[in-house]
């Protein structure tokens, strides 16, 4: 169904409207905001894989705690 969506002339096409709707000035501005929000939200995800493991690891020690504590 999406095979062939984006192939290069679909892609031009695409570049020439954006550029005659948001003029040659806006346009590096949009990609370079496009480009910051990506990586940015590449960085969370990458932050929120980290996450799960750092809190296993906590919830592991905080047992071994308690069973220290306990024993």
């Amino acid at each position: 169904m999406l095979e062939g969506l984006f192939q290069p002339t679909h892609l031009l096409l695409i570049l020439g409207i954006a550029l005659l709707v948001l003029g040659p000035k806006k346009l590096p501005e949009l990609g370079k905001g496009l480009g910051e929000s990506i990586r940015g939200f590449k960085s969370a995800m990458a932050a929120r894989e980290d996450e799960p493991v750092a809190t296993k690891a906590a919830i592991e020690a905080d047992q071994g705690d308690r069973e220290t504590k306990r024993g």
